[in-house]
């Protein structure tokens, strides 16, 4: 078995060199923090479930037109993906007001709101992901208007999706994050895609 090399490792995956160019091995630990990393632990098959979990929702996406770095499922605890260049932003959908943003404006947790809302933060572990304005990733060239757009855009579509699939198991869906990133499609033009 040829030893493959370690590219990244986060919170909960680790990223491999994949076996043709412009891809990964993304590999799910059994790692567990909350409270940005400040609370750590590891529940025992977490990275099984997190890779099932993963490839029924990044297929389910590309179904809908969502492109996605997701290739295949290779194993139990490891997918092939695409490689991308990551926006450094983390987009947050909020459904229900819940955490940061409880804490951050004084608000009973559980409220229902009139609407999602979309936020974004500065993907940056050493600053605590900070809460930025979208005129801060436009100001700072981390995306054009029209990639922030297409990501606004994708992300409320795959809020509706994650939603109805949630819905439909009995979870409503409070929050979560995503991350984006720069892609080279089959015709060697640049797109935005979900990587996370």
């Amino acid at each position: 078995m040829t030893k493959r090399r370690k590219l990244y490792e986060g919170k909960a995956k680790i990223l491999y060199q994949g076996p043709q160019p412009g891809t990964l091995v993304q590999y799910f630990k059994d790692d567990a923090t909350a409270f940005n990393a400040q609370k750590k632990g590891n529940i025992a098959g977490k990275g099984v479930l997190n890779n099932l979990i993963s490839e029924k929702i990044f297929s389910g996406l590309e179904t809908i037109g969502v492109p996605t770095h997701f290739i295949k499922r290779a194993n139990m605890r490891e997918q092939l993906v695409k490689k991308v260049e990551i926006i450094p932003l983390e987009v947050i959908i909020r459904n229900v007001v819940a955490g940061s943003m409880a804490k951050r404006l004084g608000l009973e947790e559980g409220m229902e709101l009139d609407r999602s809302i979309i936020e974004f933060s500065y993907k940056d572990d050493a600053l605590g992901d900070p809460l930025v304005a979208a005129e801060h990733a436009l100001a700072l060239g981390w995306v054009s208007d029209d990639e922030l757009d297409q990501i606004t855009a994708m992300a409320f579509r795959i809020n509706d999706f994650m939603c109805g699939l949630f819905a439909g198991i009995g979870i409503r869906l409070v929050d979560f994050k995503l991350e984006f990133g720069l892609s080279v499609d089959e015709n060697g033009e640049e797109v935005i895609i979900l990587a996370d």
